[in-house]
């Protein structure tokens, strides 16, 4: 409990590059950052869960996250306990680039290295998954900037080993990708003033049928983040940030045949900071499930940790 504690306390602190400091909060020229999530969780998909989207650091950048998943399975059939542990862990390199004044290219390729304990010993697999591309255009801003609305279409292209044996288990996500040509459109509503700024975030991805005769479930993600700057001095302005995501997954299917204990919901709370002087941009945030249900109740969600360093450009 101590740890958690100091945990939270720590993401109470954000840094953001600034020009200049005035008494409202600092906004890039193109707003708030919004970078589409690598959208696949364990339990219901494959590879990846949903770390965030929303961000208050320059909205170009390139950069590279680590993303930590924590969860609790049933591995054996006659306990009702999820007692095996998973670890699902990412290294990702991402960017989002301008292309004209209201149109960016968002990119990303991660590096997957998943860990779980099962009654025959631990199972351990590692390699690259499944790259994602996405166009977001900026559909709505209003004179005083206050309100921001972006939009965007995505494809996740599959680079990832999908192991047809990794479908035996109780979790059928514990792969390097899915497999499958996915498909993802997103929203994104900002709203800030003064020291204050609100994210509502909400994404839906498709996913298809890979060369397997498998097909993860569609996914759909929502999130409402609240920013707040504290202070700042120079180039440093700290700020904080907290809310809620949530994630919902359909049936997975196989030979076009729907899955029994393959769907699912969960929903986290969550605190984070960033930090950044000029150009070099360092974020951090925590999730903590507030509900979970997934795979049929045969996996619980345990925690979450995410960091991440950009670059400007």
């Amino acid at each position: 409990m101590k740890k958690i504690i100091v945990l939270m306390a720590l993401m109470m602190i954000q840094v953001i590059y600034a020009g200049t400091v005035s008494d409202s909060i600092s906004i890039p020229r193109d707003g708030y950052a919004f970078v589409p999530e690598d959208c696949d969780a364990c339990g219901c998909a494959a590879g990846n869960g949903s770390s965030g989207f929303e961000s208050l650091l320059n909205p170009q950048f390139v950069g590279i996250k680590y993303f930590a998943q924590h969860y609790k399975a049933k591995e054996n059939l006659f306990v009702d306990d999820v007692t095996q542990d998973q670890y699902f862990n990412t290294l990702q390199l991402w960017a989002k680039v301008p292309v004209t004044e209201k149109l960016s290219i968002y990119a990303s390729l991660p590096f997957h290295f998943h860990e779980k304990q099962t009654l025959q010993g631990t199972v351990r697999i590692s390699g690259i998954g499944d790259a994602s591309l996405m166009g977001i255009y900026r559909l709505l801003t209003s004179e005083n900037r206050i309100h921001q609305l972006n939009g965007g279409i995505g494809i996740k292209i599959p680079l990832g080993k999908f192991d047809e044996k990794g479908l035996s288990g109780v979790n059928p996500s514990f792969q390097l990708g899915t497999g499958s040509w996915d498909y993802q459109l997103a929203l994104n509503y900002q709203f800030r003033k003064n020291r204050t700024a609100f994210l509502l975030n909400t994404d839906y991805t498709v996913k298809t049928q890979n060369r397997k005769c498998y097909r993860f479930g569609n996914q759909w993600n929502y999130a409402a983040t609240v920013f707040y700057q504290i202070s700042g001095a120079g180039n440093i302005i700290f700020s904080t940030k907290a809310g809620l995501q949530g994630e919902v997954y359909g049936r997975n299917r196989q030979f076009d045949e729907a899955l029994p204990d393959t769907a699912g919901n969960a929903l986290y709370g969550k605190v984070g900071f960033e930090t950044a002087y000029k150009k070099f941009s360092l974020g951090s945030e925590v999730m903590l499930p507030v509900y979970s249900h997934l795979a049929g109740g045969d996996i619980e969600a345990k925690s979450r940790f995410s960091i991440f360093l950009n670059i400007g450009i």
